[in-house]
Parts: C-alpha cells; structure tokens; sequence
C-alpha cells in the first residue's frame, strides 16, 4: 500500500470534521498522510490527526501560504506528493478544494475527480453527474489519483495511531504570488453548522413566502442548518451564501429536508446525494416528491412548528 495525502482542512488550526472523514477514507486504500498548510499546528490538532490514523504529518507554514489565494498550497501540496511518492492526494470539495485539486493534478500531470461521494480501496470514485442524471463509477487510471471528496461522504472512523512529524520546507514561484489577499473578515456567526458540512440541512423555498422563522427554528432544533432554494434568494429572503443548488452550495447531509421548495433540476443537482430526504410541499405534484423518501403534503408554516415542537419535547 502507498502513502494517501489528506489535504487538512482546518480554521487558524481547528481541524474540521472534513479531514477526519478524508482520513477514513483514506486508510481503506493504503496509508494516511495529513497534509497541514499555513499556521495553527498545536497539541489539538496533532490530536486530532492522531486519532483518525494518520500514520505520518507533513507541516508547512511558509507565510506565502496564507498570503496568497490557493496557488501557492497546491505547489505546497504537489512538492509534498513528488517527496513522497504518494498515490493518491485526497482533498475536501469545497470550492477552494477543488481549485487546489485542479492546480494539483495539472502539476502532476494527472487527473483529477471532484465531488466524490464515495471512493473505494481501489480508489474507485462514486459520483453523482449531470445534475444528478447519473451516478458513475470513475478512476485516474494512471500517475497520482487527485481526489475531491464531497463532505459527509462517510462517518469518520477513529483509529489512534502515532504519526511522526516531518517538517516541509516548499517553495513557492513567483507565479503563484499574483494574487493577493489583502483584507480578512469573519462571516457573522450564526451558531449553525457549515452548510456543507452539517449533517442535517432544512432548505425553504419560495412556499416560506419570503418568512424563513419556522425553516430557521427547525433548524435550530435538530442542530443543523438552514438551506435555501435559488427562488427564495432571488427574491431576497434570504443571503446567497446560502443557496443550495447547481448555482450555489452542494449538500450530502444525512439528512435534507426541503420545505416549500417545488423540486427543480437546478436544486436536485444540489442536495440529490443526501442520505435522506424529507419534503414538505402544498403541490402533491411538485416534482420534489419524487426523489423524496418521506413526503409530507400540506402547508409548511403548519406542519414545520409542529416538527419543532415535537423534537423539543423529546430533546428535553
């Protein structure tokens, strides 16, 4: 078995969820190498990465990393790949993480795969195409595999291992420092999940009527987070860095549930990967239904207060 890069997905070193899953993967195929880029490598994160088996971690913190946008991380993580003969680089696809797969694969003149839904010990992907017209089965069939993998594509399993740490010195060329980040500002915290990470996901569309409270409330229920339809975000209700759909975010939560929203090709491509899928929807015909496994056909500003109440009183 050859050594699998896992690109850490991390917040000023908080290690997301993300990388524990890619780990996972990971070791069904040969053996994990967490890849750390930028500042932030402490106790917890080398915890954290010890306890979903990485079996060695690769640190970079070259201040380029941080400085510029995604180039200068995919020479970083092409330099790691080439030292270590690695086989497979597996990177969360997120927009950003597609960006460095692209860059990735072009450096190591190989191909490339996003939004994986499942990659198997032979590092045959599972992925969801043409807006969700089909599911293929797909394979770099030669050089380095370069991986986007979409999160929640599965549970992270924790195997506790000793990973020995390798300083990596890389350099970055000037090409790579054409584009600079000048200025940083923390989105408003809501108190809800990442929308692409949560497991559980309530999406309103334009049934909400433009009042977003009972999708919000339910939400906040269940511990997950709040989705929106491209309607409901054209009309304002609610921002676009919510928007679930072929325009916007890609979903696989364990669970979606969708309220007002009619079903349109554009939103299936979006969250049609989810685990499961619950609709709430006045239209019997609304074409959500038929991808749906448990439909519910009525008003939502009924029906979802009731959900509410009812997980409260069982969470309590």
């Amino acid at each position: 078995m050859g050594e699998i890069l896992v690109l850490v997905d991390h917040v000023d070193g908080v290690v997301r969820k993300t990388t524990t899953e890619l780990l996972t993967i990971a070791r069904r195929a040969g053996d994990p190498v967490a890849v750390f880029l930028g500042s932030g490598y402490d106790d917890a994160a080398r915890q954290v990465l010890a306890s979903y088996g990485a079996t060695k971690v690769y640190v970079a913190d070259a201040p380029e990393l941080e400085e510029f946008l995604v180039a200068p991380k995919a020479e970083a993580l092409a330099q790691a790949a080439t030292a270590c003969g690695a086989v497979a680089v597996l990177v969360t696809a997120s927009a950003e993480g597609k960006e460095i797969a692209a860059r990735l694969a072009v450096k190591l003149g190989s191909g490339v795969i996003t939004d994986a839904t499942d990659v198997a010990a032979d590092l045959t992907t599972t992925q969801s195409v043409f807006a969700g017209g089909y599911t293929v089965a797909a394979q770099v069939p030669s050089g380095v595999a370069v991986i986007a993998v979409k999160p929640n594509a599965a549970t992270p399993e924790p195997s506790p291992s000793s990973p020995a740490e390798e300083k990596l010195a890389v350099t970055i060329s000037d090409s790579a420092r054409r584009a600079r980040i000048v200025a940083r500002a923390p989105r408003a915290a809501t108190g809800r999940p990442e929308l692409t990470e949560a497991a559980i996901v309530v999406s309103g569309g334009r049934g909400t009527g433009g009042d977003f409270g009972p999708v919000e409330e339910l939400a906040d229920a269940l511990g997950g987070a709040v989705g929106a339809s491209r309607a409901a975000v054209d009309s304002g209700w609610y921002p676009h860095a919510y928007q679930v759909g072929q325009t916007g975010k890609t979903v696989s939560p364990q669970l979606y549930l969708a309220a007002g929203i009619s079903g349109a090709i554009q939103h299936r491509a979006g969250m049609q990967t989810s685990k499961t899928i619950v609709a709430v929807n006045k239209d019997p015909e609304a074409p959500i239904f038929a991808m749906a496994d448990f439909g519910v056909v009525g008003d939502l500003h009924t029906i979802l207060p009731q959900v509410t109440a009812e997980v409260r009183k069982r969470k309590a």
